[in-house]
């Protein structure tokens, strides 16, 4: 469980869709779960805004290490219940979390390095199979509102 050296996590975080031209989703395999492919997703730390957070989790989760102007930040957020096997990462009677949603467009050649703790693979994929890969509803919704943007 948790121990002073690894406080909990606060109920508050956020998902960074990686796209290019929302013709093409970078999914990530989580490391604990094979079948749970995401995209860059993380909680805030004491003090830390969304925005700050999304920009720390891009680079320690992919090496992408942008600007925050080259983030999009959606002015959204959805609630959800946090998954039985994660609760003890949260504070005690912790059962929803709060996930501010972002995207950034990025070439496909960009120079992506996952973190080996958290993941296990990384795939390019085309919007169906980011729709289907993606483990969790926030994320899936997140890919489908990209994908409907670009279609108007």
């Amino acid at each position: 469980m948790n121990t002073p050296s690894k406080p909990y996590k606060r109920p508050v975080s956020v998902l960074v869709v990686i796209h290019h031209q929302c013709q093409r989703f970078l999914m990530l395999q989580r490391i604990d779960n094979a079948d749970f492919w995401q995209s860059v997703t993380g909680s805030l730390e004491a003090d830390e805004l969304p925005l700050d957070t999304a920009i720390r989790e891009l680079c320690e989760e992919t090496g992408l290490c942008l600007a925050k102007e080259q983030v999009h930040d959606w002015q959204l957020h959805y609630d959800y219940d946090i998954y039985p096997e994660y609760w003890h990462r949260y504070p005690p009677g912790t059962r929803r979390n709060t996930e501010h949603v972002f995207s950034v467009d990025v070439a496909l050649d960009s120079p992506i390095t996952i973190a080996p703790a958290e993941h296990s693979a990384y795939r390019w994929v085309d919007a169906d199979t980011a729709l289907t890969l993606a483990y969790s509803p926030s994320n899936r919704n997140a890919i489908a509102q990209l994908i409907l943007q670009a279609a108007s």
